[in-house]
């Protein structure tokens, strides 16, 4: 007799395609009423030129299907831009919102969360890629500076020479908002080589923590706890 095998739980879990896209549909649904609607019009906006243009070069027949596979690729790319802003709008002022979005870059960014931070949740996060070494901060302009100039300077022993840029992510003046961020890093120019990259990388992550932080956004008004107090002799 032969055994059915049971679905792995990771297969379980794993929601499929359509099922992902009817989620984020919901999500954006609710963060933006608009999107969807912006979604559709893009999409038959895009048929209807094609077919127009079908009609102008007497091409309708063949038009017509390049219309819809156009219209579906331009709807997919404006669901995919409103998903992403969504995203951004709903994380944006949580702690940790800043390292969520830098451990969805691409580029080959190594991401070490919270590598420094205090109590009220202002952190500094470390990226290292292509351009050097990248210190993000989230937190209040007049707290994190501190926080960046002390870790570029516990970090600049073992990155050498290797550039190191610091960002600060905020709404302060002078911070770059978490929607931006990504587009802020991708501008940065390109000073390593990808073995270069490889040994800036075992070194850094050779050094110790300042201390250990939560990973990922963090609801707000958590602080956090204050640790031991010296004991006096």
């Amino acid at each position: 007799m032969v055994m059915s095998k049971k679905p792995t739980d990771g297969a379980q879990e794993r929601p499929g395609r359509l099922k992902q896209i009817r989620m984020v549909a919901q999500v954006l649904r609710q963060a933006d009423p608009k999107a969807l609607p912006i979604v559709f019009a893009a999409a038959i906006g895009t048929l209807v030129v094609v077919i127009l243009i079908g009609l102008l070069i007497d091409q309708l027949f063949f038009t017509i299907p390049l219309g819809i596979l156009a219209a579906a690729a331009v709807g997919m790319i404006v669901f995919g831009q409103m998903a992403q802003r969504a995203q951004y709008k709903v994380i944006a002022g949580q702690p940790g919102a800043a390292a969520a979005i830098l451990k969805n870059m691409r580029g080959g960014w190594t991401v070490t969360e919270a590598v420094s931070g205090n109590r009220n949740l202002d952190m500094v996060h470390r990226a290292v890629g292509r351009a050097g070494v990248v210190l993000v901060s989230e937190g209040p302009r007049n707290r994190v500076g501190p926080l960046l100039g002390a870790e570029k300077k516990r970090i600049s022993r073992a990155a050498q020479q290797v550039p190191i840029y610091d960002v600060q992510v905020g709404t302060d003046e002078g911070q770059i908002p978490v929607d931006k961020l990504q587009r802020h890093l991708m501008k940065l120019p390109r000073n390593l080589t990808k073995g270069q990259v490889a040994e800036l990388n075992d070194r850094l992550q050779a050094l110790p923590r300042s201390m250990q932080m939560p990973k990922g956004p963090i609801p707000k008004g958590v602080r956090m706890p204050k640790g031991p107090k010296p004991k006096t002799r």
